[in-house]
């Protein structure tokens, strides 16, 4: 599949239709206008040189129709055009947008946020603006070129001879100008990604940029970036723009030569002041014509770039999928689909790299297996992987050596809908979308009904905050959840969690902002209302893990010690230690990475 299919793949039959009717209106539009010079210099060396005046009327009537026909072709291009165009944008968004729900992390990472961001805004905004001018333009612009030319030369080929020199001077100067300037607009749009990057993150940090006081740094820096925009905007669009007035310069001496030509044919009786007038009138539409090419140049080097950026998108293949099924349709997808049924986990020599380089492991040689209906914990310090372990089980990312299976099967067997309803995971970033309390919960199950909704609200204790807000499970959160506190969304989304009723349910790092009570009573609650359930808690505090059925320790992103607490505190000097210093209630708490084996 060649570029411009995959830019009209799947695109409706209503916009394909409208694209195609734009380019042919126009060429109504283009013809009817290409007939009024021609008109208008029959009224002048017959009509008024014979005082003709039915002549005249005459002649002028079949202007005026020819100038409306032109006028109502126009239109109907410009607005078939604009639905084409609009069409283009709309599915490729569309698409892209679906493309990127199939990314896995690693597809993100690779792109990054901000580039995507700017792939499904500005760049597709100029390809809309590409194929709308193409639509109207590339039509209309060659076109006129070629009948106001031809035009010229059964006036007088003499003087129109002067378009055979010029044409192709403007042709290649214009060619020049494309081949320089892409490289340049490519640096523009990465400069782009750059300030959508900074004003992503800066959105996002609000809140801390405000407590350290760091606003002037942020202005600096957005001030920086933009300018790095304009700069590289000014130097590639610098370049293109010296096109239009080198296209003017060109056309101007060729109208000056056909008026001096010209004026000396008529002295001679070689030319009538009509056929002169009428081929002036041709030049400057030539003119016209000429500035048209010229812009869909410009407008095609920008969208080149951008067009490269969006198909990158299209392009790329999510590196986590599904396994293929034999028979999908609806009466025996289910039966050929795995599924989850206990939510047992094991891991056989897992070892797992970012970078997909066997020297360059966060994960290296984990072996271990968790019963269905335990509760396990893992700790460790900052960096030891802790989260990257957890995120392979529903396979956000995939394993670089080794399996991970889910009942005793592979994940990579599964169905990722399958997979990941049955495994669920409460963020340690807790993430909460614009809308209400119980809109938000039902991202766990959309049909869950409102005595569903309180009851995993019970379990997670956050029903009572909820029902002390006036609208109580209708209150808007705004955007991210903005109007209440971090200790509340860690509750909500664990109550959005329990309501898909997982298999396994992961916690990572996720009651750091409730206190020892509440995150206590959360652990009693789960560990009554989900006897079968496999559960899964990263944590600092270790009163949090510590009546887990079996503990983890990891450093590095190796398990150093696994066990219950008591046995840890016997075997791993890394878990004693730490677990002293926090009962002991140190002032500073020293990461666990900072501990070896044997100290």
């Amino acid at each position: 599949m060649n570029t411009l299919q995959k830019l009209f793949y799947g695109l409706d039959k209503k916009y394909i239709r409208a694209s195609i009717l734009a380019p042919i209106s126009m060429m109504f539009d283009v013809f009817f206008q290409t007939l009024i010079p021609i008109l208008m210099s029959r009224i002048i060396d017959v009509g008024i040189a014979n005082s003709d005046i039915t002549y005249t009327l005459h002649v002028g009537i079949q202007m005026g129709a020819a100038a409306l026909l032109a006028m109502l072709a126009g239109s109907l291009s410009s607005r078939w055009s604009a639905v084409g165009a609009l069409g283009l944008s709309k599915n490729l968004r569309r698409r892209m947008f679906n493309q990127v729900q199939d990314f896995s992390f690693k597809n993100t990472d690779k792109i990054g946020a901000a580039s995507l961001v700017t792939r499904l805004t500005t760049d597709v905004t100029n390809i809309q603006n590409m194929v709308m001018m193409v639509l109207r333009v590339a039509v209309r612009g060659p076109v006129m070129l070629i009948m106001s030319v031809s035009m010229c030369f059964y006036i007088n080929p003499n003087l129109a001879s002067i378009f055979v020199i010029i044409i192709p001077i403007l042709v290649i100067g214009i060619v020049l100008v494309v081949r320089k300037a892409f490289p340049r607009f490519e640096i523009m749009l990465k400069k782009y990604d750059r300030l959508n990057e900074d004003v992503r993150e800066n959105l996002g940090a609000i809140r801390a940029i405000k407590a350290f006081v760091r606003e002037d740094y942020e202005n600096e820096k957005f001030h920086k970036a933009a300018n790095e925009v304009r700069l590289a905007q000014f130097n590639a669009e610098n370049l293109v723009i010296k096109a239009i007035p080198f296209s003017t310069l060109m056309l101007y001496v060729t109208i000056i030569v056909i008026e001096w030509r010209g004026g000396v044919k008529i002295i001679h009786g070689n030319l009538k002041t009509g056929e002169l007038i009428s081929m002036i009138t041709y030049s400057s539409q030539v003119l016209m014509a000429i500035m048209m090419v010229t812009m869909i140049f410009v407008n095609f080097v920008i969208s080149q770039a951008s067009i490269r950026r969006v198909v990158e998108v299209l392009d790329e293949e999510p590196s986590i999928k599904a396994p293929k099924i034999e028979s999908y349709s609806k009466t025996s997808k289910a039966k050929n689909l795995l599924q989850v049924t206990s939510g047992n986990i094991e891991f056989r020599n897992v070892s797992f790299s970012y970078t997909e380089q066997a020297d360059n492991k966060v994960l290296t040689d984990i072996n271990f297996s968790i019963k269905s209906g335990q509760t396990a914990g893992i700790v460790g310090g900052t960096g030891s992987s802790k989260t990257t372990l957890v995120q392979l089980i529903p396979r956000l990312y995939d394993t670089l050596e080794g399996s991970v299976l889910v009942d005793g099967k592979d994940v990579r067997k599964y169905n990722l809908q399958e997979l990941r309803k049955n495994v669920a995971m409460v963020l340690q970033n807790n993430v909460l979308f614009s809308g209400s309390i119980a809109e938000n919960l039902r991202w766990g199950n959309k049909n869950a009904t409102d005595e569903e909704l309180i009851e995993a609200c019970k379990i997670a204790d956050a029903h009572n905050f909820i029902t002390e807000f006036p609208n109580g499970y209708k209150t808007n959160l705004g955007q991210g959840g903005v109007n209440i506190s971090g200790g509340q969304k860690q509750r909500l989304c664990i109550a959005r969690a329990l309501l898909a009723k997982p298999k396994v349910l992961i916690f990572d790092d996720s009651t750091s902002a409730v206190d020892t009570a509440t995150d206590s009573n959360i652990r009693n609650a789960l560990k009554s209302a989900l006897p079968e359930t496999t559960k899964i808690i990263i944590a600092q505090r270790f009163n949090s893990v510590q009546d887990a059925d079996i503990i983890f320790v990891m450093d590095k992103g190796k398990i150093t010690a696994s066990g219950t607490h008591d046995e840890l505190l016997k075997i791993s000097p890394i878990y004693n230690e730490v677990y002293n210093q926090q009962c002991a209630g140190a002032d500073k708490v020293p990461s666990l990475s900072v501990y070896k084996e044997g100290n």
